[in-house]
Formats: structure tokens, C-alpha cells, sequence
């Protein structure tokens, strides 16, 4: 009985810790901000409000995306995506790599994330 016992608590542990390393690392937009070398390329996680999104969705084909921005009250940041965009004022939590436009004179221009995942908030 013990060995069972043993080998459940092993089992358990060992699953929630691979479930645990496959998660995206959650960061604020402000963070994003101030280092974008340390996550650009890298998968992250982001929540926030929507505050703007431009879209296309064509019907009765595979034509849609577009870009929105999410505000999580320490920045804001533009994301893209290949789905339908979400409407303004929505909270939703979005995964994906960050990805960098423009560099001119240390500055970082367009600034974004290429969307691989996303959650709303359910009410």
C-alpha cells in the first residue's frame, strides 16, 4: 500500500511541475517596456482591457486578423493576430512572443506581440 502511495505523490508532483514549466511567464506591460531585449522572441503572458482593434473578417473564407491594444494599467502594448480581433473594453488575458518593430537611436518604435493564445474573462 505504501508503494502505491509513494508512486501517486511522485506521479502528482512530477505533473504539476511539467504543467507548471509549460506555462508562459506573466509580466506587465512596463516591464515589457523598459527591457524589450530580455523578452523579445520569448513567450510571455500579458492581461488587460482592450482599448483599440482593427480587423478584417471576410465571410465564407479563411481572411481574418488584424491588431489591437491592450492596456493593463501600467502600459500598453499593440498585439497581432490571425484570428477575429476582440471588441473594445473587453478584459482578456492574451499569450504570445514579443516582437519588435523599429529600433532608431536606442528607442524601441512599434513595439508588439504576435499572438498565440488568448483568454477573456469570464463574467
Amino acid at each position: 500500500m505504501k508503494k502505491i502511495t509513494k508512486t501517486f505523490w511522485l506521479g502528482l508532483i512530477l505533473t504539476i511541475g511539467l504543467f507548471g514549466a509549460a506555462c508562459p511567464q506573466r509580466v506587465r506591460i512596463a516591464d515589457i517596456e523598459a527591457n524589450p531585449s530580455k523578452y523579445f522572441n520569448k513567450e510571455v503572458a500579458v492581461a488587460g482591457t482592450v482599448t483599440d482593434s482593427y480587423g478584417v473578417n471576410v465571410p465564407f473564407t479563411q481572411i481574418r486578423g488584424g491588431v489591437y491594444k491592450i492596456d493593463d494599467g501600467t502600459g500598453s502594448m499593440w498585439i497581432a493576430t490571425q484570428n477575429a480581433v476582440p471588441t473594445k473594453g473587453v478584459q482578456i488575458g492574451v499569450k504570445g512572443r514579443i516582437q519588435s518593430g523599429l529600433n532608431y537611436h536606442g528607442k524601441n518604435y512599434g513595439l508588439g506581440m504576435q499572438e498565440q493564445d488568448r483568454r477573456f474573462n469570464g463574467r
